[in-house]
């Protein structure tokens, strides 16, 4: 990150762009000036786990004095709208994508009040799986839910059932979690509902539905190198442990139901009638909506808990993280408006190799978190063929799994863990997920050579 940053810093650029619009900010205090911001506050996001104070909090205030600056500089030179145009335009990027996340989660949410999560949960546990049955069934679990649920729902849910049967086992525990985090984001990063970087590059029209699946070979490596080797470390002794069953509440499975049905909504809208998927997903909420309606209704003429309500699903949505995405992509627009990303883009996608670029994309994923570095790669727009924009996809998806900090699984993992699964425990598995790593990427560029030369669109 160093070496970007410096690269960022230091690369000659020239004074005025033909539109008019400065570009020589990347050598004035305003550039520099936004740029430290930018690191300051990512830092604050970084250490969240131990300050407690919520990462979108830094990131908004970020991306108001970043624009702010910009206003201000504009301003003073007479040229007044041109940063408000793009602004406006990264406002549009953040609301599909908003809309889009909030009704997958509200999804989510009502999936899980309805009891479909914990009714998965109790049925492993009181199944009598031995531990390394657990390992692999939850890591197997994890790889094929993320798809679906994005990949930070499927670690906590999976965690739930490894911090359940796992009791006074800290070692199985913290071997479970690593392989949690490997498979969710591993599974994220073949649909385009897996992870937010699969949804932003298929947004933006880069690569179609049907292709992401190019990617589940890959990413299936990336999941079972490391889980075949890490399995070694887990005794294979039977698990003793009862829970209470717990039953689905009225309406859960057509809940599952109407999801799948948004989420062929949302494809329909964007591949056949050319919308964005957004539009496709909020259609799909009024199904929840119409649904919601009829559970309430039936519930109370049968005398049952009556109480579901969807706007409550609305508000346990994950807003924090929602915020958190403004500041993100509001605040990496605006360093891309200084002129920042196309330094960056000619000093990776310029002096290297797309091949080279791509999988260093997903090593400073690990570090710093694959939205940004994602968001960035699409406003760069390097070009590149349709094998190596599912390459970068690919490695901005599992990259974060190196480090417990490189995803939102890993540090949601460590909350829940208290202490047993760590920075420095996943650390330790590093050399063997780093093997997942490089074997996917070499699965992919093998199995994917014929893309490496399609164009995309």
């Amino acid at each position: 990150m160093n070496k970007l940053l410096f690269l960022l810093l230091f690369l000659p650029v020239s004074s005025f762009a033909e539109s008019g619009v400065l570009t020589s900010l990347t050598s004035h205090w305003v550039g520099y000036t936004a740029l430290t911001l930018f690191v300051v506050a990512y830092i604050l996001v970084m250490v969240e786990e131990f300050t407690c104070f919520r990462k979108s909090k830094p990131m908004i205030l970020l991306a108001g004095l970043i624009w702010g600056l910009i206003g201000w500089k504009y301003a003073s030179e007479g040229i007044e709208h041109a940063a408000e145009e793009a602004l406006r335009h990264n406002f549009l990027e953040y609301t599909e994508l908003f809309l889009f996340l909030l009704v997958a989660m509200t999804y989510i949410e009502a999936i899980r009040e309805r009891n479909v999560f914990e009714r998965l949960k109790v049925w492993l546990i009181n199944k009598k799986f031995s531990f390394k049955q657990l390992f692999w069934l939850t890591g197997f679990l994890a790889f094929f839910i993320s798809p679906f649920a994005d990949n930070l729902t499927t670690a906590l849910i999976m965690g739930a059932v490894v911090m359940s049967v796992g009791k006074g086992n800290a070692k199985f525990i913290s071997v479970a979690f690593v392989n949690i985090v490997v498979a969710a984001n591993a599974g994220g990063a073949f649909s385009p509902f897996g992870d937010i970087t699969t949804l932003m590059v298929w947004q933006k029209g880069i690569v179609e539905f049907s292709e992401f699946f190019a990617l589940f070979i890959p990413s299936l490596v990336n999941f079972l190198i490391p889980a075949f080797i890490m399995q070694f470390a887990i005794k294979n002794q039977a698990v003793k442990l009862d829970e209470k069953d717990t039953s689905i509440k009225h309406g859960g499975l057509l809940i599952v139901v109407l999801f799948v049905l948004t989420i062929i909504t949302a494809v329909i809208f964007h591949n056949f009638f050319h919308l964005p998927p957004a539009m496709g997903m909020m259609t799909g909420l009024s199904y929840l909506f119409i649904a919601g309606f009829f559970i309430r209704r039936k519930s109370r003429k049968e005398g049952r808990d009556a109480d579901f309500d969807i706007f409550e699903s609305v508000s346990d949505a994950e807003w924090d993280t929602l915020l958190f995405f403004f500041g993100i992509i509001v605040s990496v627009g605006g360093l891309g408006f200084i002129g920042y990303l196309e330094m960056a883009s000619v000093s990776i996608y310029g002096e290297l190799s797309a091949t080279s670029a791509n999988v260093l994309i997903g090593l400073l994923s690990a570090i710093v978190d694959n939205i940004p570095v994602m968001f960035a790669v699409l406003t760069m727009e390097p070009n590149m063929s349709l094998g190596q924009w599912l390459l970068v996809t690919l490695t901005a998806g599992v990259g974060g799994s190196l480090l417990s900090i490189g995803s939102a699984a890993g540090v949601a993992l460590m909350g829940q863990s208290r202490g047993v699964y760590t920075f420095v425990s996943h650390l330790k598995w590093m050399p063997v997920i780093a093997l997942g790593y490089a074997g996917s990427i070499l699965t992919h560029l093998w199995l994917n050579s014929s893309l490496l030369d399609v164009p995309i669109g």
